[in-house]
């Protein structure tokens, strides 16, 4: 985990670097302060009755000596803290472009195996968790130890045996933080996926705002949410009723140090006369007693830190280290022919452990520039048919051709240049109308919007709105009517100027009359083009040049309206279903 975490510093190395440095600085500083402390109050405290008189110049000394030392330390410490909030930022801000960078990357069956609470998880709280955890690694876990060592050899500098006491102490304290990490570590393993579970609930119900408001389910997903809430509370909080011993164990080991050191120090005062060790160092041995125990509590937080870290480090570790199903090969074709495509033998699973293909015997062959059917029940396959054509999927048995080529040999950005799909959920981002139509072709006029939408029928409602193509359009379209939407899409689709077109299902929002215009403005402009129409009307299909019938994965006819009206069971009873009104009427 840390090999692949710490590409992600990059150009915060010095940073990272620089911090721990001046951390170090500041330790060696802050250890020495009440060394000179106990050196000025030794200084100041002299035998009148003996003569001693009080050297001014020594006073002056030590205190600009401690006076340069809590500057420097100042600094050095405010340095430190500086670079740490730096490279801990920095590394985080790497961390999400990484992520979301390699999010791109991901083919659909990558996706799968992510939910998308799961993701926006990993990129907000569990990258804030090992941002954390990062900043303390370079500065405070750097500190504790360095203070502690150096702490432990001023106690024997200046106390003797007196700091064999802060010695015994350790190994116990350690012990029970490590027990208490020990418990609460489990507890922080399952917080995540209550993270996931929680998240999913919240966008679950943004998403279908409409839908719970038209069914009034408002309360059932209240009470959703206060369950998963009320689960991440309870996990949090046992993790935290844990590691709040931490505190009354450390106050208890301070006492008892606190008072081990001082009724052994004035048993060896009054026993040596001040001779073996004196008020001054006793004083200051407990400032190093506080400054020990202060970097076990302190380290013992970093502990809980990281713990409750490793296990966000190790989810964004499995984005990070995941390789999409889907690469370019070497060499890899990038000029499509034309729009032909072949199905040879294909069949299909979504995973490897399916007992059953999605698609299974899909032999098909299309010529360029043909426009192509497909009907078929719910759960026929249709849209998985689809997918494979620009290579979202790949095949599990058989070959796919586009253009005469295997779809594997060319380069996958080349070849979906060439295949504008026209998803069922059709989705508009935040943007204007001419910024989403751009998604098509960057590099697009207007000229070349407009005759798009025109060919889409969309140019017609574009200039009723009051900014026309330059209206703003709100997140996932939330302004336009389905309809709109729809056709906003295959304008866009259409400014790709692609070899094959696939409209799936992507006119059912529109009215007949609509589908019918999309389809002649098709058929007389962009005859090159092979389009393939998903639909769930026969209309939307009738003057194609074959109609497809799938059923439960499998091609069940292949012909044009007139063959397989009377003869085709599936396409007769769906096109009787929805012209019985019209018979009826006649």
């Amino acid at each position: 985990m840390i090999k692949i975490l710490s590409k992600s510093v990059r150009e915060y190395k010095a940073a990272s670097i620089l911090s721990p440095i001046f951390v170090s600085l500041e330790v060696v500083l802050e250890c020495l302060i009440p060394f000179i402390i106990a050196k000025l109050v030794n200084a100041i405290d002299v035998d009148v009755s003996k003569g001693e008189v009080i050297e001014l110049r020594n006073i002056l000394m030590y205190g600009g000596i401690l006076l340069g030392m809590a500057l420097a330390s100042l600094i050095c410490g405010a340095l430190s803290g500086a670079f740490s909030a730096k490279a801990s930022a920095g590394f985080a801000k790497n961390l999400r472009k990484d992520i979301y960078y390699k999010i791109q990357d991901f083919s659909f069956e990558n996706i799968d195996k992510f939910s998308t609470p799961s993701l926006v998880t990993r990129m907000t709280t569990d990258i804030t968790n090992v941002q954390f955890s990062y900043m303390m690694i370079i500065r405070i876990a750097v500190r504790c130890p360095l203070m502690m060592v150096f702490s432990l050899v001023m106690t024997f500098i200046m106390g003797g045996n007196l700091g064999w006491i802060f010695v015994g102490v350790i190994p116990p304290l350690g012990l029970l933080l490590f027990l208490i990490m020990y418990k609460a570590m489990p507890l922080f393993r399952r917080l995540f996926k209550k993270y996931d579970n929680l998240n999913e609930s919240i966008q679950e119900n943004v998403r279908g705002m409409r839908v719970v408001k038209s069914y009034v389910r408002e309360d059932y997903e209240k009470a959703k949410f206060d369950r998963a809430s009320t689960d991440l509370q309870r996990d949090f909080t046992k993790a935290e009723r844990i590691l709040a011993w931490n505190n009354p164990v450390m106050q208890f080991f301070f006492y008892a140090v606190l008072s081990s050191v001082l009724f052994l120090g004035s048993y060896m005062i009054l026993k040596s006369n001040g001779a073996t060790v004196g008020v001054a160092e006793v004083s200051q041995l407990i400032v190093y007693g506080m400054q020990i125990l202060m970097s076990l509590m302190m380290f013992s937080m970093v502990f809980a830190m990281i713990v409750m870290s490793l296990e966000s480090a190790r989810r964004i570790c499995e984005i990070l280290t995941e390789e999409s199903t889907l690469k370019s090969p070497e060499n890899a074709a990038t000029e499509v022919a034309d729009g032909s495509i072949d199905f040879d033998n294909v069949s299909f699973k979504y995973s490897a452990n399916a007992e059953r293909s999605v698609l299974s015997d899909i032999d098909l062959h299309i010529r360029s520039g043909e426009t192509i059917g497909i009907i078929g029940g719910t759960g026929s396959s249709k849209t998985s048919l689809v997918n494979l054509i620009s290579r979202l999927y790949d095949v599990t048995e058989g070959d796919v051709k586009v253009g005469g080529l295997n779809v594997k040999e060319y380069d996958l950005t080349a070849l979906r240049n060439q295949v504008s799909v026209v998803l069922q959920k059709n989705e508009l981002f935040s943007g204007t109308i001419k910024e989403n139509l751009r998604w098509g072709n960057p590099d697009a006029t207007d000229d070349e919007l407009v005759e798009a939408c025109k060919l889409a029928q969309a140019d017609e409602f574009i200039r009723s709105f009051p900014d026309g193509y330059d209206t703003y359009i709100e997140q996932g379209g939330a302004n336009v009517s389905g309809g709109q939407k729809q056709r906003l899409c295959i304008a866009r689709a259409l400014l790709k100027k692609p070899k094959i077109l696939i409209l799936d299902d992507s006119t059912s929002a529109v009215d007949t009359r609509t589908d019918a215009l999309i389809r002649k403005a098709f058929k007389e402009y962009i005859p090159q083009t092979t389009k393939i129409i998903i639909a769930q009307r026969t209309s939307s299909v009738e003057d194609a040049d074959r109609i497809i019938i799938m059923d439960g994965g499998k091609i069940d006819a292949v012909g044009v309206h007139s063959e397989l009206l009377g003869k085709n069971a599936i396409y007769t009873e769906v096109y009787n279903t929805q012209n019985k009104g019209e018979s009826e009427n006649g």
